[in-house]
């Protein structure tokens, strides 16, 4: 479990997330504006109308330490209006529908891609302290576009440390799993579709890594605080069989098998066996380091972490630790959700 550590070093200062009303977005303004003394939290985003629902959501007093910006990263000039009088960003903005990116691959370089060299120009020449992205487990020896385009991404933001020069800002990656109730993703989807009588499973050796929305919060300021730059943090997380998670959803539902969509794995990989020689396992979480001609490769160790051994692969089959049904059901119920809260009334009432 990804614990919060302090976040004193937020006293005073000015965060701004990039696709800021997004399920992690909205997690990340409850976190800051109720358990750190940030000054401003900046919410840059491109649908005006998920701005006016989360300053609506807000008392009076959270909303003076919010500020707005639409706009889209695509836009290199609004970024950097964005980011003056910044000392973090959180960058959370992406396309991330696999079989829409399988169909409109320009559209996600646009976003994935040239999104995150817009970011970092931007960070660089206004002087934002630290950055940090969001990758994903999709990155890992991609199969799909999306894939590609956080791999891409990731790349960028390691690699845009060497070229920030004597400026201040410091660039870093998370790379995760399935956020459980996120928006899009299939717990939802389960939920709205159990009342049919089945739910489409797409194969039933399938397993993903899965995280909630507190642990992936965690992890990005955990990461905005201890990072160096360069790294690229990941959780230990648990895996679960899609098969699993349907039965907990809806286990009165047929199970229909309807084939892996274009661009999907069976499994998913955190970290290969090739970035196994530069990462540094601790309690709860990898860091895999930058190969960087001025990198101090005893830092992370020096901080209680343990190089990991050649050959070690972190994959979501293989995994050493799975996600029971009892905590994911406990999960599930604790959602903010309509069709979550409505799933856990049936439950109690043995529905």
């Amino acid at each position: 479990m990804l614990d919060l550590g302090s976040l004193d070093f937020l006293r005073g200062g000015r965060l701004l997330i990039t696709g800021g009303t997004g399920s992690l977005g909205r997690k990340l303004v409850d976190i800051l504006l109720g358990k750190t003394e940030v000054g401003t939290v900046v919410i840059f985003s491109r649908d005006e109308f998920k701005q006016y629902e989360v300053r609506n959501s807000r008392s009076e007093e959270e909303r003076a330490r919010l500020r707005f910006f639409i706009g889209d990263v695509r836009d290199g000039d609004r970024l950097k209006r964005a980011f003056e009088g910044v000392d973090w960003v959180v960058h959370a903005a992406a396309l991330k529908q696999i079989p829409a990116a399988e169909y409109n691959p320009f559209e996600f370089v646009k976003t994935n891609v040239e999104g995150a060299k817009n970011v970092i120009d931007a960070a660089i020449d206004v002087g934002v302290k630290r950055v940090v992205a969001l990758s994903s487990d999709k990155a890992v020896n991609p199969v799909n576009l999306y894939g590609a385009t956080k791999l891409c991404s990731e790349k960028l933001f390691v690699s845009s440390n060497s070229y920030s020069g004597s400026r201040p800002a410091r660039f870093s990656a998370v790379r995760y799993g399935n956020v459980i109730g996120s928006r899009g993703s299939v717990v939802p989807f389960f939920l709205r579709h159990r009342n049919k009588g089945f739910l489409p499973v797409t194969d039933r050796r399938m397993t993903r890594f899965w995280l909630t929305l507190d642990q992936s919060a965690a992890l990005v300021l955990n990461a905005l605080r201890d990072m160096i730059g360069g790294e690229i943090w990941v959780p230990k997380i648990p895996s679960m069989r899609m098969v699993e998670l349907a039965r907990v959803v809806a286990p009165e539902c047929e199970q229909r098998e309807v084939g892996i969509r274009p661009g999907e794995k069976l499994h998913e990989m955190l970290i290969s066996s090739e970035d196994a020689p530069r990462t540094v396992a601790f309690e709860d979480h990898f860091v895999v380091e930058p190969v960087f001609p001025w990198w101090d490769s005893e830092w992370h160790a020096g901080k209680g972490g343990t190089p990991c051994q050649e050959g070690f692969c972190y994959d979501s089959e293989k995994n050493s630790e799975w996600l029971q049904e009892d905590r994911l059901a406990e999960i599930v119920a604790a959602l903010d959700l309509p069709e979550a809260r409505e799933w856990a009334r049936d439950r109690e009432e043995g529905r």
